[in-house]
């Protein structure tokens, strides 16, 4: 069973020496799924979020263009297996041959699959599996409204509490 997602934020969690680490927060089957993502990652999904257009292309920006000029398309990700602590995800993608489609899946990091998915506006799914594994209650993360462009709890916020994100 797969449960159609969307980005419900932005965040920093607790990883389990302490550290502050971004997390993509999911929405999906009314659970929240955070992965921990690099700050690299997460502010390549967040620029993706913020339809920003740059002078010159960054790297997400820059493989949607050769995709599509190579035509193919991402139809969509799937967040589909979590291993001792490490999600997986796959890419399905097509392109056209002499007007003929070829069907092509991908192996690919949680977090290059979310930031394409955002700028080839296809859907995100999960697993029921990986949702029965690391979904979480809302109420168990605090989030601040993505409507007023703040995503929950910025670096430094010491608002926060230490558990967010945490897998108990």
């Amino acid at each position: 069973m797969t449960n159609e997602a969307e980005i419900a934020g932005i965040g920093v969690g607790v990883g389990p020496d302490g550290d502050e680490i971004p997390a993509v927060i999911l929405r999906a089957d009314g659970q929240l799924l955070p992965i921990f993502v690099t700050r690299d990652q997460a502010n390549s999904i967040r620029m993706g979020l913020s339809d920003r257009v740059f002078e010159r292309p960054l790297t997400h920006d820059l493989l949607v263009e050769m995709v599509t000029e190579f035509g193919g398309a991402v139809d969509g990700v799937r967040i589909d297996d979590l291993t001792d602590g490490t999600f997986y995800a796959k890419i399905d993608a097509e392109s056209y041959d002499a007007g003929q489609p070829r069907e092509f899946v991908f192996d690919a990091r949680p977090s290059d699959a979310i930031a394409l998915a955002i700028r080839f506006e296809c859907p995100i799914t999960v697993t029921g599996a990986v949702l029965d594994d690391a979904g979480q209650p809302p109420e168990s993360i605090e989030m601040e409204s993505p409507d007023d462009g703040v995503f929950p709890h910025a670096p430094g916020d010491e608002s926060r509490d230490e558990s967010d994100f945490r897998y108990r």
